[in-house]
């Protein structure tokens, strides 16, 4: 692939990756329970499954069923407001029976779901990263997905990693701020996932 490709494609991702949402919530929630390793590994997982989803050619099929990426749409907004309700009953803690020292496991599980039905991380992949992939390239198609998708993960662990572990320095020792922040998460995860069903409706 050409550099300057592989360099416009980072920058994007790097745009999507750097504006806070219900994963940099969610990576913000683990850090102060110090949980943010599986907190993190559990999204990545999720960018991961996404990355072989539209590698093996199935972001093409739902991308050309735009009812498919709709219902996509509507059950990861249903999810991010019920862990953003969650989070405003229960300051400290995401998702119906957390508790604030959960295991490891159970992070992960939930880190998968955010990311998994993450609208941000669905338009990267549905939308925008098969616009980087060219099938005149020396490349196959799924070995320049593959690529991209490898460089948006490494990109995507730097950044959630950063997050995470510094609302554990930060905020850990805090509990007010902790509480406000827990909050803050919790709504901003409320707010775009009903921002999206109004969307989605309205549509």
């Amino acid at each position: 692939m050409e550099f300057g490709v592989i360099l416009a494609f980072w920058g994007v991702a790097m745009i999507v990756i750097v504006v806070p949402g219900a994963d940099w919530a969610y990576a913000i929630t683990g850090g102060m329970h110090h949980r943010a390793a599986p907190a993190v590994l559990g999204m990545l997982t999720g960018h991961s499954i996404g990355i072989l989803v539209v590698a093996a050619g199935v972001g093409a099929v739902v991308t050309a069923h735009p009812a498919a990426l709709g219902v996509l749409t509507l059950v990861g907004a249903a999810y991010l407001m019920y862990l953003g309700v969650g989070s405003l009953l229960r300051p400290g803690s995401v998702g119906h029976g957390a508790v604030s020292a959960g295991s490891g496991w159970s992070w992960w599980m939930k880190g998968v779901g955010v990311s998994g039905m993450n609208p941000k991380v669905l338009l990267l992949f549905l939308a925008i990263l098969p616009q980087f992939a060219h099938a005149t390239a020396a490349w196959p198609v799924a070995g320049q997905m593959l690529l991209l998708g490898g460089i948006h993960l490494i990109s995507t662990a730097a950044v959630y990693f950063a997050v995470g572990f510094s609302a554990s320095a930060v905020l850990s020792s805090r509990p007010a701020a902790a509480r406000l922040v827990s909050r803050l998460s919790g709504g901003a995860m409320l707010l775009i996932g009903a921002g999206l069903l109004t969307d989605q409706f309205l549509h």
